[in-house]
């Protein structure tokens, strides 16, 4: 696929709210980039026998990304004139605090993986540093248990399964390993009945149906593992029932932020569904079937790992995306990016800020940052009361949120 990569600003932006950045002691941006980074460090350090050459580079990435600037790629970056139209020579020099929050924490991941030695040339190259937790969670005993109940699932009437199928995407996000490592106890509250918003009647009826032409979904998607599979099997669900002829899944094409999709991931969901009993691998069979006859297709863009909005999106992934009957975006950064990552009042209308985008959108997301738009004043007098600035970034809270008006 072409490589276009998009102005750091374009005319596409909607500057109408601050972009949030990390600078704000005790915000929440603010503790990704002060806590939660050096986690990530540790936790990548631990997970392969790295040489000296690694382990060095891992040291200057966290005196760099806690205690000093953004440095510039080195000169023989295969990837130095995108990030430059990125943004980076103008964040050069300037502590990583201080620049947009969504460009610091992509920023992050870039130069994580190059003192991994991602990118090579050498013995790490290709290696993927967060494989072992992506592997550890799909042979868990709660993707067991999440699979096994495709079993009773199965017997239930159609519309009842797609209704499980499409909360079992919404809130497998729950999952992210990134997540977990700064709130360790997020999963282990319950969830909070009902959304925050919902469109769920919106989304089905962009969907198809009894006597609708089966389009074309394109799901970006968000995490691998526990979220990706219930992503495919909503997947495999629509194709299943008619509800659309094709999919596109997007996902990133290096590893990215902990745990997002990469294709070498799809593959080993497929596969963990594959070796499943019941009726889990019926559905790993079905979608391996489309994916050979192409009813299923995987894309990876370079604008996945961008650190930019989607409005900033160049032309041809803007292009492919406006055939798409449909564009489910998964997950928080996803959201972030589709809004823009700024300060919006709660009550900015989602409509409003995602009108850049090419065609008909659906977010799903389980919020686990402070950007959030499309409530209405009451909701969001409730959550404020029960709950201060907690509902943002909780995990315990969840939206479904549709504009079917394309851009």
């Amino acid at each position: 696929m072409p490589d276009n990569p998009p102005p750091a600003q374009s005319a596409r932006s909607v500057p109408s709210a601050p972009v949030i950045l990390g600078d704000e002691p005790g915000s929440f941006p603010y503790s990704v980039l002060a806590e939660r980074h050096p986690a990530i460090i540790r936790q990548v350090r631990e997970s392969f026998p790295y040489g000296p050459e690694q382990h060095e580079a891992l040291d200057a990435l966290l005196a760099s990304c806690t205690k000093g600037v953004v440095e510039p790629l080195p000169a023989d970056a295969h990837d130095l004139d995108r990030w430059s139209a990125w943004g980076m020579d103008a964040y050069t020099g300037r502590s990583w605090f201080d620049v947009p929050w969504l460009w610091s924490e992509s920023h992050f991941y870039r130069r994580l993986l190059d003192a991994v030695g991602y990118f090579g040339p050498g013995p790490w190259q290709g290696i993927d540093p967060f494989r072992p937790s992506k592997l550890a969670e799909l042979d868990s005993r709660e993707t067991d248990e999440e699979l096994a109940a495709l079993d009773e699932l199965t017997g239930r009437p159609v519309a009842e399964q797609a209704t499980a199928l499409l909360h079992g995407s919404l809130w497998g996000n729950r999952a992210d390993l990134g997540f977990r490592l700064s709130d360790a106890e997020a999963e282990d509250r319950a969830a909070v009945p009902g959304l925050v918003a919902d469109d769920t009647d919106t989304l089905w009826t962009l969907l198809g149906g009894a006597g609708a032409a089966a389009g074309t979904l394109c799901l970006i998607a968000d995490n691998a593992g526990r979220e990706l599979i219930p992503d495919l099997l909503l997947i495999a669900h629509l194709l299943a029932h008619g509800r659309i002829g094709r999919a596109v899944l997007q996902v990133k094409p290096y590893p990215y932020y902990v745990s997002d999709a990469t294709t070498a991931d799809v593959v080993d969901a497929l596969r963990r569904l594959t070796r499943a009993p019941g009726e889990a691998a019926a559905y790993g069979h079905r979608l391996w079937a489309a994916m050979a006859d192409g009813r299923l297709t995987v894309r990876a863009h370079p604008f996945s790992c961008a650190p930019l909005p989607y409005a900033d999106m160049p032309d041809d992934l803007r292009a492919e995306l406006a055939t798409a009957d449909l564009t489910i975006v998964k997950g928080d950064l996803n959201y972030r990016r589709l809004v823009g990552d700024r300060r919006w009042p709660p009550t900015t209308p989602f409509a409003e800020v995602t009108a850049h985008f090419p065609g008909p959108v659906a977010a799903l997301r389980t919020l686990k940052s402070e950007v959030i738009t499309g409530l209405d004043a009451d909701t969001e007098a409730t959550l404020v009361a029960a709950e201060g600035r907690r509902w943002r970034t909780s995990g315990t809270h969840a939206l479904i949120q549709v504009s079917s008006s394309p851009g």
